[in-house]
């Protein structure tokens, strides 16, 4: 039988939740936001949902399921607070930009970058999908490639100067890692009119998708589809 999932997206200015197109909600995150402060202020919000197990998606690196790391945008206490026990469903966490790479997702080798506080990444292929930290590569005057592609960045360049340094940084990162096509996602993809050959579009939502995609089966092997690397 097919589980119904609770996504919770987690990002540096919102936390969005959803069941299914129709019902959904978000709230602000931000700095002060701490694991405990966004259960209090998710409890109302899915009063009356039912659900079998959640996906979160996490802006901070993580592993087996695990976040590994305090995150850049928000409070702390996220890498020792039990979710499974405050929620009593089910968890898999990934990272945010995997969760929405995953759902992005259309076969051969893709990248996905997305832009939105900092720079999530994730190159999946097959049935792979291997969260990256691109965000952190160093990209000239003693800064960090986050650092021009976020929103400070925005805030320094403008949106037209933005918007030519994601492109030419994006070009870049499609050779390196030899993906077919890059899909350019997060809240801040949509100022985006016009893109280059294998450059894509995504969209918020495909975090949903796949945070569905997560608690998929492989009919011949009874195992999880995905391998979150």
């Amino acid at each position: 039988m097919k589980k119904k999932v609770l996504v919770i997206d987690v990002g540096g200015s919102h936390v969005k939740l959803m069941i299914s197109r129709a019902q959904k909600q978000k709230f602000k995150s931000g700095p002060d936001l701490t694991p405990r402060e966004m259960m209090a202020q998710m409890k109302p919000l899915v009063e009356g949902w039912t659900f079998d197990a959640v996906s979160m998606g996490f802006p901070a690196p993580v592993r087996n399921g695990r976040i590994m790391k305090e995150p850049k945008h928000l409070g702390g206490g996220w890498s020792r607070f039990d979710f499974e026990k405050a929620l009593r469903k089910p968890i898999r966490i990934i990272n945010d930009a995997a969760m929405q790479a995953l759902g992005s997702y259309r076969g051969g080798r893709m990248l996905f970058l997305g832009l939105g506080t900092g720079l999530g990444s994730t190159l999946v292929w097959a049935n792979n999908v291997l969260p990256l930290e691109l965000g952190d590569l160093p990209y000239g005057n003693g800064h960090v490639i986050e650092d021009y592609l976020g929103r400070s960045g925005m805030k320094q360049l403008g949106e037209k100067g933005w918007k030519r340094e994601v492109l030419h940084a994006a070009l870049l990162l499609k050779t390196s890692l030899i993906a077919d096509y890059l899909v350019l996602g997060g809240g801040n993809a949509k100022k985006f009119d016009e893109l280059p050959d294998g450059v894509e579009l995504g969209h918020n939502r495909n975090a949903f998708l796949g945070g569905g995609r997560l608690w998929q089966v492989d009919p011949r092997t009874s195992r999880q589809k995905w391998n979150i690397i």
